[in-house]
């Protein structure tokens, strides 16, 4: 494996791990929106865990939801994403760690290293698809508000959180496929680098086919 690769990868998946504990407490994850309002005297946005407002004189005012059971199932279910990608990234920045060249932790079996190497790819792709997964439904649900005419209630944008949240899942994707090609490619390289070694058999030599015709010959000679 290239150790370039891996510090890149690792490098991406610690970024897109740091980026999900940022868009997890944004509180931006939708805004207000302005459209359609001539008169503007507060602005609402919401995140996972509250809903806050703020006035023209920029007095912000939160309130945390009261009831986890009270909530919208796809609220509940992006909370839940978003947790789950916290845990995967630090199993795969740790495995990943621990399974680079320049580390001692993992001794000198390059093979191992390589397996858990791999490991971590796999886990920083099921972050970047948790990820992925939570602020796109989250995101859905907005867009399919804000575009139908029928809803009476406040229409809402996309906010900054989410497009920190798609950032991230973008990043810990392509570590956890850097991680997993340069692998595969490691493995590639380790079989072929046996040489081949053909069967053992008898071998016959010349010297001693032509002794066996000589010996041949004097016998009937006498003949």
């Amino acid at each position: 494996m290239d150790p370039i690769v891996e510090v890149v990868a690792a490098l991406l998946g610690f970024i897109g791990w740091v980026m999900v504990g940022v868009a997890l407490p944004n509180r931006y994850w939708k805004i207000s929106t302005v459209d359609g309002n001539v008169i503007t005297t507060s602005t609402l946005y919401e995140n996972l865990w509250m809903s806050c407002a703020t006035d023209s004189t920029g007095v912000h005012n939160c309130r945390e939801f009261p009831s986890l059971l009270a909530l919208s199932g796809y609220i509940q279910a992006s909370r839940a994403l978003m947790i789950a990608s916290i845990v995967m990234g630090t199993f795969g920045l740790v495995t990943s760690l621990i399974g680079m060249q320049c580390c001692k932790a993992g001794g000198d079996n390059y093979v191992l290293k390589g397996r858990i190497t791999a490991v971590g790819g796999v886990f920083f792709i099921l972050q970047g698809l948790c990820t992925m997964i939570s602020v796109s439904w989250y995101a859905f649900n907005i867009t399919q508000d804000f575009f139908n005419p029928l809803y009476p209630g406040t229409k809402y944008e996309i906010g900054e959180g989410l497009y920190i949240g798609w950032c991230s899942g973008t990043l810990s994707i392509c570590a956890g496929v850097c991680l997993l090609f340069a692998c595969k490619s490691n493995s590639d390289d380790n079989k072929s680098a046996y040489p081949y070694q053909p069967s053992r058999g008898t071998i016959y030599s010349g010297a001693a086919s032509r002794r066996d015709v000589a010996s041949t010959y004097d016998k009937n000679a006498y003949v």
